[in-house]
């Protein structure tokens, strides 16, 4: 009969996100064992790398939610309408993760070095919404335009409106979520719609 764990993950999680807030990603797992009170061995039990413990900790989660969903929504409905609710989706989830990575960040802690192959998470976001635009353009849904350049536009714009709410006082952002979104949304639109 297989032992019950003594410990739940997200009492490690607890423990790592803790470690990873005051040390950053340059921590060792022993401390992290230490302060969850489990053997290190027990923490990769569970989690198969130092990394993906520091992303399941930290709320990263390896897929975004707005990932599936434009994953779903492509080539369907109204595009127009689809890049509303995809903003909107982008700017939930940097509202949650953005004040972690600051946090860590502003503590001059390292966060996990991805390597040559790898990419950022943030790279892989654009890449993914590129060719998200890609696949519309090809369906003759969006104007031939520059993807790319269009991905930069839209998650540079979030995640500055979260940075710039994050760093100011609550009068600064003069409007809601909503209205920025579908202002952003009607400024690009005028240059990137099929007609």
């Amino acid at each position: 009969m297989a032992r019950i764990p003594r410990i739940t993950n997200q009492q490690i999680l607890t423990a790592a996100r803790e470690v990873f807030l005051q040390k950053g990603f340059g921590c060792s797992t022993q401390e992290i064992a230490q302060k969850a009170s489990i053997s290190e061995a027990s923490i990769f039990k569970r989690f198969s790398t130092k990394e993906e413990l520091f992303f399941a900790a930290m709320g990263i989660p390896e897929t975004p939610p707005w990932v599936k969903e434009m994953e779903s929504l492509s080539g369907k409905g109204e595009l127009k309408e689809n890049l509303i609710q995809l903003c909107l989706g982008i700017l939930e989830f940097h509202r949650d993760v953005m004040p972690r990575i600051m946090m860590l960040r502003s503590r001059g802690n390292a966060l996990p070095e991805l390597g040559v192959k790898l990419e950022s998470k943030p790279i892989q976001d654009i890449k993914l919404l590129t060719a998200f635009l890609e696949h519309e353009i090809e369906q003759g849904r969006l104007r031939v335009c520059q993807p790319q350049a269009i991905a930069h536009i839209l998650l540079g714009s979030l995640m500055n409106y979260i940075f710039l709410e994050q760093i100011s006082s609550p009068e600064y952002i003069p409007t809601d979520d909503l209205v920025f979104v579908q202002n952003l949304v009607d400024i690009l639109w005028q240059g990137i719609s099929p007609s």
